[in-house]
This record gives structure tokens, C-alpha cells and sequence, in this order.
């Protein structure tokens, strides 16, 4: 008697037990589902909506989908959430472009270059406060010039890019010697460390330095110690000549129509711009920087600081990136344009978010949408400010 009360007891208990579980379980469900939508992780309907919204913003921008195109990526916590070819890879042979096209990158190559002089300071091969003339003994004013100022856009040295000689070397093969003579004579715009002025000719000087530091050419350091640690396989240093699989193929275009793009000797661009990348391979290397696997995270933190002029006025550039605000949030940022290609790369550190767009045709500028596409994506974190 006394047993078979207390089995149905234990029965009552476990019923009551089961019910219990079964509420508290829908309300961590619940309030799981909202933490989800406060903090952006969003649910699948309102991912399909910021993907509709994302391919009307691109289409708005790139609106002949049988003329040249892009790839555009969204990146959270390492890995793509939006990841899209448009257009055409090749006008010649109608090749619609897809997400594994390589893209002449521009001067994002210089966030490579930056990264490998401070890989050779963490090896104590070279210090950022060493001067040109240490490397570069006949360099004009170099004993006043030092690689923080190459680094910073800060020299005052002439941007051979806006040399209206420039022309005459662009399609010659140009050892960083030769290049070097090319600009190093000419009147400097400024004294080093007075103002911020974008400067292509400081890269270039940093890419001689590498080599010298070195050992190897610009492209063997940054073939060996970067693209193949990481693992970026279809990354290299650019080439009009060369067989590229899965190339993306440049364009201008003219009131005729699409052209393609002039030819360039990519020693000329050099250190930087001189190199290409998919998307994929760009979000390896983005992943390998957070995660410290190249530099540390003391010196990646300098990377990504601000600096200042002489006066103690702040500019908004690192080591090759620049340092930047959106939508409330701390950006690192950079484009790239060489002939054919114009690129954009957005970092969110805050939320680990990464959007990237590359473009082959010099018509179609990736950069404000690039911008446009991060806010969008950033929407729902605002809540969390």
C-alpha cells in the first residue's frame, strides 16, 4: 500500500519536475532568441533582408550585369555571411565573374608591405625610427627622413605617381634602384613629420628597405613569409603577362564602351601596389592579423593607432591603414586603385566585422558602397551603443 503511494508520488513528482523543465527551457529559448536580435546575430528572415538590401545597394552601383563587375564580401567573427560575384570576369570570352576571381588589389598592397617592415622590427632587423640613409645612403635629405614618416604618408617626399614623366615608365620593367631615381631628386613638398599627405613614393622606398633588410626581392618576402604562412594561395605579385588562373580581367570604359585596361610593368606600382588577391585569400589575411598569428598584438596594436605630426596634431592613419570612424564604431580602412581595379576594405574591430569589395573596372568605384555595405551591416549593433 505504502509502496504503491509512493510510486504514484514519484510519478506526480516527475510530471511536475518535466513541466518545470519544459518552462524554463522556452523561456532561455526566448530570451536567447532576443539576445540574438539585440546584439545583431540576426535570425534567418532578417538575414535574408540585409542580403536583399546588400544586392539592391550593389546593383544600384554596378548596373550592367553583362559589363564588368565585382565581388563583394561580409564577414562576422571570421567567417562570410555575404559572399557575391556580379557582372562579367571576362567581356572576351563572357565570363560571369564568381567569388574565386583574383583582383589586381592597388594600394591595399601597402597594409602587406607595412606588415612585413614590422615583422622585420620584431625580428630586430630594422627599427621604424631608423632613417632612410641607413639603407639608402645617397637618399637626399634621408638622414632626416625615418620609416615611421615612409609608414605615415608623412615624408614630404614627391608622390611619383602625380609626376607627369610618370607615363614614361609605366610600362617599363624598373629595378626599385631604378625607380628610386626616378623621384628621389625631386623638390620635397614638405619637412618630414609636418603634415599628412598620401604618398605612394614612401612604399616604394619601404619595399627597397625590405630587400635590403632581407635579403630577397619584395615579391619572395612576401610570397614566402605572408601569402604562403597563411595560406593565401591565389594571392601574388600582380602580372599582365603571366598565366592567372581564375584572373579577373581589368576595364576602362570610354563613351565607345569597355576598353581593356591599360598596360602596366607591375615594378613600377611595386611595394605600393603591386599585388592581387581573391576575396577569400583577403579574409585569411584579415583573420591571421586579429588573431596575431603574423605580428603580436603590441605591435598590431601600433599598426592600428593614430599618430601625430610635429605640432602633436592627431591624423587619422596607422601603418597602412587608416584609422577611421563609422556609424560610432573604430574602423581600419583602405582602397586601392590601379589601372583596371579599384578596391575596399572595411574592419570593424569592435564587432568583428569585414567587408571587402573589389572591382574590375576603374568605372565602378567599390569605396562609398563598400562604406554604405558596413553600415548596413552594423545597424543592428547600434542598440549595444
Amino acid at each position: 500500500m505504502h509502496s504503491t503511494w509512493f510510486h504514484i508520488y514519484l510519478c506526480a513528482e516527475k510530471h511536475y519536475l518535466k513541466q518545470y523543465l519544459m518552462k524554463k527551457l522556452f523561456k532561455i529559448s526566448r530570451a536567447a532568441l532576443l539576445l540574438m536580435i539585440t546584439v545583431g546575430l540576426s535570425p534567418h528572415t532578417n538575414a535574408q533582408g540585409l542580403e536583399a538590401k546588400v544586392d539592391s545597394m550593389i546593383k544600384t552601383v554596378f548596373k550592367d550585369p553583362a559589363g564588368p563587375g565585382g565581388v563583394f564580401m561580409i564577414a562576422k567573427n571570421g567567417k562570410p555571411v555575404y559572399l557575391k560575384g556580379f557582372g562579367m570576369a571576362n567581356l572576351e570570352t563572357e565570363s560571369e565573374m564568381h567569388t574565386g576571381n583574383v583582383f589586381q588589389l592597388g594600394s591595399m598592397t601597402k597594409q602587406f608591405t607595412a606588415v612585413a617592415i614590422m615583422m622585420l622590427q620584431e625580428q630586430g632587423k630594422l627599427s621604424t625610427e631608423d632613417t632612410i640613409s641607413k639603407y639608402i645612403p645617397d637618399f637626399p635629405n634621408g638622414s632626416a627622413i625615418s620609416i615611421h614618416h615612409l609608414l605615415t604618408h608623412t615624408s614630404g617626399i614627391k608622390d611619383f605617381t602625380k609626376m607627369k614623366t610618370i607615363k614614361d615608365i609605366a610600362q617599363k620593367e624598373m629595378s626599385p634602384a631604378m625607380l628610386l631615381d626616378f623621384f628621389k631628386n625631386e623638390p620635397v613638398e614638405f619637412s618630414p613629420g609636418e603634415k599628412f599627405e598620401y604618398n605612394n613614393s614612401g612604399y616604394v622606398i619601404l619595399g627597397h628597405i625590405i630587400e635590403v633588410v632581407s635579403g630577397q626581392t619584395y615579391e619572395d618576402f612576401v610570397t614566402e613569409h605572408l601569402f604562403r604562412k597563411i595560406g593565401m594561395e591565389q594571392s601574388g605579385y600582380a602580372s599582365d603577362r603571366k598565366i592567372i588562373k581564375n584572373r579577373a580581367y581589368g576595364y576602362h570604359k570610354k563613351e565607345t564602351g569597355y576598353v581593356n585596361k591599360t598596360a602596366i610593368h607591375f615594378s613600377v606600382p611595386y611595394a605600393s601596389g603591386a599585388l592581387m588577391a581573391t576575396a577569400e585569400d583577403m579574409l585569411k589575411w584579415q583573420n591571421t592579423l586579429k588573431q596575431y598569428k603574423v605580428l603580436s598584438e603590441s605591435t598590431m596594436k601600433k599598426v592600428f593607432s593614430r599618430n601625430r605630426l610635429n605640432n602633436g596634431e592627431e591624423f587619422t592613419y596607422g601603418y597602412g591603414w587608416h584609422i577611421r570612424e563609422l556609424a560610432g564604431f573604430t574602423s581600419y580602412e583602405h582602397g586601392g586603385s590601379v589601372f583596371g581595379f579599384k578596391t575596399m576594405g572595411v574592419y570593424i574591430p569592435e564587432k568583428d566585422l569585414y567587408v571587402l569589395g573589389l572591382s574590375n573596372c576603374d568605372c565602378n568605384s567599390p569605396t562609398q558602397l563598400t562604406l554604405d555595405i558596413a553600415k548596413e551591416a552594423l545597424a543592428p549593433f547600434k542598440l549595444d551603443k
